[in-house]
């Protein structure tokens, strides 16, 4: 009689696990952030963007050097921040924070999270990655936490050259604004890291979106834009006033709750409100992506 011959999972020269992978694969080692920070690094959109943080602060300052002097700036709600923005280097660096907040950073944040998926799916390299295998949840992780990283370093870049340019030229004074006392400078920079903390939670939001569409799409300029758009949108459903509460459950209505992190006494209640709105927000858009992408029939 034939002697039987039993063979244990995972044995034989493939090298095979009880699961079918190969021997030594580890789901959670693929994809290394550091591998994916320098391929970001390496592309042009990143280096750009990046550039034109550094280089925003610049132009205002030479348009400030260039400029007529007259008072049409000080029209409008915010717009006695002009004024105040040669005063000093904080004042520079929060007119600089003033004036990219509703669109510049916007562009910027949907440009890094909104690129992370549909680039790879319009180039046929999605596939390709999974391929390898990374597991789609980490693939999707990993690109979020380098662009969210990328997001940042643009915020911060923005807002340490303005502080270091504005410095330069207009010396180091109070932070003075029109919904507070004059601060003196150690005070008035922890008021602006605090206004770029609070920046960066509602940003969050744009992520969620823009992470959100570029798993749905194919074609990076169309999350981008969709992210973009659906913030303008949610904008101006925010300054119709026939809405009425309504506009609290808009995602923009706490957009400009900063300018309660300058007043005196500080105002925290819709800074509050916002952070919780934006995370909120963010983590609705987050959960759908990574419930879609885990799903999603990538063919390209």
């Amino acid at each position: 009689m034939m002697a039987q011959t039993t063979v244990e999972p995972g044995a034989g020269g493939s090298g095979g696990t009880p699961s079918g992978a190969a021997a030594g694969y580890r789901p959670f080692a693929t994809l290394p952030l550091r591998a994916e920070f320098r391929r970001q690094a390496s592309r042009r959109r990143t280096q750009l963007a990046l550039g034109f943080m550094v280089l925003l602060p610049l132009i205002i300052l030479i348009a400030f050097q260039f400029g007529s002097g007259d008072d049409d700036n000080g029209r409008g709600e915010f717009g006695s921040l002009v004024e105040f923005a040669t005063s000093g280097g904080l004042n520079f660096t929060l007119f600089t924070l003033f004036v990219s907040a509703s669109f510049l950073l916007v562009v910027v944040v949907a440009l890094f999270c909104g690129d992370t998926v549909a680039s790879e799916a319009s180039w046929g390299s999605l596939r390709y990655l999974l391929a390898v295998p990374v597991p789609r949840a980490r693939l999707l992780a990993v690109k979020l936490l380098v662009a969210l990283a990328y997001s940042a370093l643009a915020l911060l870049l923005l807002a340490g050259t303005a502080l270091l340019l504005g410095t330069v030229r207009y010396g180091w004074g109070p932070l003075r604004s029109t919904v507070a006392a004059q601060l003196e400078p150690g005070e008035g920079l922890l008021r602006l890291l605090a206004v770029l903390g609070y920046l960066a939670v509602v940003l969050l939001v744009v992520a969620g979106l823009a992470v959100l569409l570029s798993v749905s799409t194919d074609a990076a300029l169309g999350a981008v834009g969709g992210a973009v758009l659906l913030w303008i949108l949610s904008s101006i459903l925010d300054q119709i006033t026939a809405l009425g509460v309504l506009r609290a459950f808009l995602p923009t209505h706490y957009s400009t709750a900063w300018l309660g992190l300058l007043s005196t006494p500080i105002q925290t209640d819709d800074v509050v409100r916002g952070a919780i709105s934006a995370i909120s927000y963010a983590t609705l858009f987050w959960g759908l992506a990574f419930w879609r992408f885990t799903r999603k029939d990538v063919v390209s």
